[in-house]
């Protein structure tokens, strides 16, 4: 399956992309092992008319500088010093935006995911539903922030599935009462109905 281009990322509009996230392939290799699956839950967060983003234009260093960069790099951060977040920077290198990967189907690598989620069963959605748990299931962490995802540690591949809307189910963030009522409110959530592995936030 192709890999997909910088062009699919560096587009405007991070709502749509997060909205065709939706059914592609994400896929780590790390130390020789591959793991991955079908994306099934994504959220859009943008420079523009979303106070959710300010805090984020704030980092410096390693960690926020695929935000100032052209779309197409992981943009990774941890949140309760615990659970590491897994966003793609989108647009322009002056425009940063960024989609969350919140939840996938796992598919490939399950036995090695399931080790790195405790001995979870590979069936279980705890295994995968939830931006936290699928980082930590596919073996991403911090350090790997500002990585290419046009190379062999992490990619996202078109498998070519069209996913018809009334099969897409949109929604408000998750966790953004923070951000005042117009930043919480917006609904770039977005979720495969009937989905088993999208996460369990309201």
């Amino acid at each position: 399956m192709p890999v997909l281009p910088p062009d699919f990322y560096r587009r405007p509009n991070p709502v749509q992309i997060a909205r065709d996230l939706l059914g592609k392939h994400v896929y780590s290799c790390l130390d020789g092992q591959l793991t991955g699956g079908r994306i099934v839950e994504t959220e859009a967060y943008s420079h523009e008319g979303d106070d959710s983003m300010q805090l984020h234009l704030k980092r410096r260093g390693t960690h926020g500088r695929a935000l100032h960069e052209p779309g197409g790099r992981v943009y990774l951060y941890q949140v309760y010093n615990r659970h590491t977040l897994f966003n793609i920077s989108t647009n322009a290198a002056d425009k940063p935006d960024t989609v969350l990967i919140r939840a996938i189907e796992p598919l490939v690598g399950l036995d090695i995911m399931a080790a790195r989620r405790g001995g979870i069963p590979p069936d279980s959605p705890r295994l995968t539903a939830g931006p936290g748990l699928l980082t930590q299931a596919l073996g991403i962490t911090p350090a790997l922030s500002a990585t290419d995802l046009q190379g062999a540690v992490l990619w996202l591949e078109d498998t070519g599935e069209t996913i018809a809307e009334p099969d897409v189910l949109a929604s408000p963030r998750v966790g953004l009462a923070y951000a005042g009522e117009t930043a919480a409110t917006l609904p770039w959530r977005f979720r495969l109905k009937d989905s088993k592995w999208t996460s369990p936030a309201k």
